[in-house]
């Protein structure tokens, strides 16, 4: 048998096989009321992390009250302004939330949060669980290593004992009543702050080409892939077994997407990873094109296909992002600063 048909036909066996045990991810994008988790974080107004977290596809809710837990000395913490993120553990990890959660607010004031303070304004991770605590002290432990924020963490792990959520004219205020909204979080300083330590790659904008237009920038294989929904062939692709250090961002807008430091070898011959860079420019979709339920991955801005993510990856997340290389532009770590994505520096410290 030729060996590439031998390739193809074995990456479709992998597919298939994957989408079966896909079978119980939820019809619509953040899952199905059945196997949800919820997180619970504080990071100052709930106004604010309301809207923050709201930007990212697949979850189901987000829900903004008052949260209650426990430091491991000083016992109850009392009322706090909080946000409970209700998802899908299949097509989102806990993971991704915190990467996300600890991005917007200052995690070094222990006043308060901005131009708020008090007790109720400070910041903390309620875990649910000792996997969840222990994800989050973890990344704290190496933000504060490789220093990104030039002063120690201070935001609390502490265990959630009761969550109770505010009135219905507060829940996702910034869409309720939009200019008071915009008004204060300007005066905060959160945005400032923000794009301070982060910079403003996050302000993307992209035009996508025509169809015509990515005909003649794109090979016919990244064309398919990226705007036909195709596979290439495992094995048989150029960063699947690419080592570098790097960022992978999109092949049409090169909006960033993925991290070498979250890439591993999953054996199907495809680029796999646990998490993308920020899920804000990931947005999952219902994929039923092999008769049973998988997530579709796609790129915010481009609107790429890129791939599925899958619930068989490695522990803690158990996530796999499976993707195409033809969807795909690696840049190496030594030129993220030349290319333009020299905040994604601290990624490799």
């Amino acid at each position: 048998m030729n060996l590439k048909l031998f390739a193809l036909l074995i990456g479709v066996i992998l597919l298939i096989g994957f989408s079966i045990n896909k079978s119980k991810l939820l019809g619509t994008p953040g899952g199905n009321m059945n196997g949800l988790s919820t997180a619970v974080f504080a990071g100052g107004c709930y106004w604010c992390m309301d809207a923050s977290f709201e930007k990212i596809s697949g979850l189901k809710d987000v829900i903004s009250g008052h949260a209650e837990g426990q430091t491991d000395h000083s016992g109850p913490t009392g009322k706090v302004e909080a946000i409970k993120v209700i998802y899908d553990p299949m097509s989102i990890s806990y993971s991704e939330l915190l990467d996300y959660y600890i991005r917007q607010f200052d995690p070094t004031d222990d006043g308060g949060s901005f131009h708020d303070r008090g007790a109720e304004y400070k910041s903390y991770v309620y875990y649910n669980n000792n996997s969840e605590k222990d994800l989050a002290l973890k990344l704290f432990d190496h933000l504060n290593k490789i220093g990104i924020f030039g002063k120690p963490i201070v935001t609390k792990v502490a265990k959630l004992t009761n969550f109770t959520p505010v009135e219905e004219s507060e829940q996702h205020f910034y869409k309720k009543n939009p200019d008071r909204y915009h008004s204060y979080r300007e005066a905060s300083g959160r945005d400032k702050y923000i794009q301070k330590i982060w910079g403003n790659i996050y302000d993307f904008s992209f035009k996508k080409p025509s169809k015509d237009e990515l005909k003649k920038k794109l090979s016919p294989i990244q064309f398919d892939v990226t705007q036909n929904n195709g596979t290439e062939t495992s094995f048989n692709n150029e960063y699947w077994d690419n080592h570098k250090d790097g960022i992978y961002v999109d092949i049409v807008s090169h909006e960033p997407l993925f991290s070498s430091k979250d890439k591993f070898d999953s054996g199907t011959g495809w680029p796999s990873f646990t998490k993308p860079i920020d899920p804000r420019f990931i947005v999952r979709n219902e994929d039923r094109a092999l008769g049973s339920a998988r997530v579709e991955v796609k790129s915010k801005y481009a609107q790429s296909h890129l791939g599925h993510v899958f619930d068989d990856g490695p522990a803690p997340a158990h996530l796999r992002y499976c993707l195409d290389s033809a969807a795909l532009k690696f840049i190496p770590k030594e030129e993220l600063q030349k290319d333009g994505y020299g905040n994604f520096a601290w990624l490799f410290k």
